[in-house]
């Protein structure tokens, strides 16, 4: 099925702001550099900036902040709350048609889980020009809706193939006018991806690459490293680079490319098939993509349905925020993009459990030894869900072993980096006021993040939901978190009225 348009963002911000001045008081900081948090600190923003950090311990004169209350200032109390950087997803799509009922759904999910930036790769379904108008807005504060930064999926809008180098060249040039600030691959043949890809360096565009299997033999991570990527996604094209036994992944008889099941059944096969880790093949590897400076996206939650389907259907919070146009798109149907969980069985299962332990022990060794990694969710497919799922993907950097620190610094200034986002990433003084309070330490536990919350015994016996950001603010604009969640559940409610559709079962 091919995606379609969906409808574009509402008119108008539900958010306040910026203002002259504003104080959060009292808090504890997370910086996102990897620093440990501090606090309790004043965080001062004015006119959209952050103005001052004013902190016990760091600051000789406490009351700094407070002096500059007067007129013009709004000031909150927040003892016991966390502020962080806004997160960024590196790895979005906008809901397409099929995926929700408009865009605002996709918006207030990620504003609503402190998502205050996010990468289009690819403007699947909704394209380019969909795509671009709708970063404009977002910039402009004209609809409620993260930073966009648009990539143009490669050969998008184009009837026929490319037959030259050329010809990839001027396709390049056109997304670049239509104001695309970089480009997704899939793959291509080798002299028509490396020209595409010199040109978007050329032209100042970022580059990404999702590896596709149909490409891969001829072009794998390590050679698109070599000329100049961006970032790798999710691990397509990774452990065809340190085969060394073979050429090619050794698909059964009867593969299909083309049949959703095949596809991802034998994805879960491909780092057994990989040198193994520690071998000079892997090392190698791992240090060449570090000291050419490509980013490793490894979106590990969007294949977490794959080791367990059934946890993957039951997750919790679907129940009040599936749309019925998402819940549907999930379904088993081989004519949809990852809706492969048809016949998928215990060998399924396990096969993709070995092949996280082996791609995240990659992954983990590229980032210890200096690898730019950052997270994104590819949310929209295979019961991964807008916001919920960046969460779900810090958690899964836990499971490979990451400190929650480096953690949030993958999730911000990480991602800012990898991005070209030099106003926002991390707390400090001069840099857009781009960040989220949350009622509870992440540190401690990630799962605070999520909107749901998370579930909590209480000394009398009494369970309660906790966490959840409170607030998000983007260039100094304020967002209400927890409406902004209400209203998407709202939103899910009226349209499953309308459609007639049932909630999704969930335990």
């Amino acid at each position: 099925m091919r995606l379609q348009q969906n409808a574009s963002g509402t008119s108008g911000s539900l958010g306040k702001g910026p203002y002259d001045r504003l104080i959060l008081r009292d808090v504890t900081v997370i910086d996102g550099t990897g620093a440990p948090s501090y606090g309790p600190a004043d965080v001062v923003l004015e006119r959209g900036r952050i103005s001052a950090i004013v902190s016990a311990g760091r600051n000789t004169d406490m009351t700094q902040a407070g002096q500059q209350a007067g007129v013009g200032t709004e000031s909150w109390e927040l003892p016991g709350h966390y502020v962080l950087p806004g997160l960024i997803d590196a790895h979005a799509h906008i809901a397409a048609a099929e995926q929700g009922p408009d865009a605002d759904y996709s918006y207030r999910l990620w504003l609503g889980h402190g998502i205050t930036s996010v990468r289009e790769t690819g403007c699947l379904g909704n394209g380019t020009e969909f795509t671009v108008r709708e970063a404009r807005r977002a910039a402009a504060n004209e609809i409620t809706a993260p930073r966009i930064t648009p990539y143009a999926a490669f050969g998008a809008g184009r009837t026929e193939p490319f037959r030259t180098g050329r010809d990839a060249e001027k396709w390049v040039a056109q997304q670049a006018e239509l104001g695309a600030e970089g480009i997704k691959f899939f793959g291509a043949p080798p002299e028509i991806f490396r020209a595409a890809l010199t040109e978007a360096q050329r032209l100042g565009l970022g580059s990404a690459c999702h590896h596709a299997p149909s490409d891969v033999a001829r072009v794998n991570a390590l050679t698109t490293a070599r000329w100049g990527l961006g970032s790798i996604e999710h691990g397509y094209g990774l452990p065809e680079a340190m085969f060394t036994d073979r050429r090619v992944q050794h698909f059964p008889s009867g593969y299909n490319y083309n049949n959703e099941h095949d596809r991802f059944a034998q994805l879960g096969r491909a780092w057994r098939q990989a040198a193994d880790p520690g071998s000079r093949v892997w090392d190698d590897t791992r240090d060449e993509l570090i000291s050419l400076d490509t980013a490793l996206n490894p979106t590990f939650v969007i294949y977490t349905a794959a080791r367990d389907a059934a946890r993957a259907r039951g997750r919790e919070y679907l129940r009040d925020y599936a749309a019925p146009q998402a819940w549907e798109f999930y379904q088993p149907n081989p004519a949809n993009h990852g809706s492969f969980l048809y016949d998928w069985g215990t060998e399924e299962e396990v096969a993709w459990k070995e092949n996280y332990q082996l791609w995240m022990a990659f992954v983990r060794d590229f980032h210890q030894h200096g690898g730019l990694l950052t997270t994104g969710s590819d949310a929209g497919f295979i019961y991964n869900l807008y916001g919920f799922g960046l969460v779900e993907e810090m958690e899964l950097l836990r499971e490979v072993g990451l400190h929650p620190l480096e953690i949030i610094r993958c999730a911000t200034a990480n991602g800012a980096r990898l991005l070209g986002l030099q106003d926002t990433g991390t707390l400090e003084p001069g840099k857009a006021a781009d960040l989220l309070v949350v009622e509870e330490d992440p540190l401690a536990n990630l799962k605070v993040l999520y909107g749901h919350g998370h579930l909590r015994m209480q000394t009398d016996g009494s369970l309660t939901r906790v966490g959840g950001v409170r607030h998000v603010i983007k260039g100094g604009v304020v967002f209400d978190a927890v409406q902004l969640r209400a209203s998407v559940r709202d939103q899910v409610s009226a349209e499953r009225e309308r459609l007639g559709a049932a909630a999704p079962f969930t335990p």
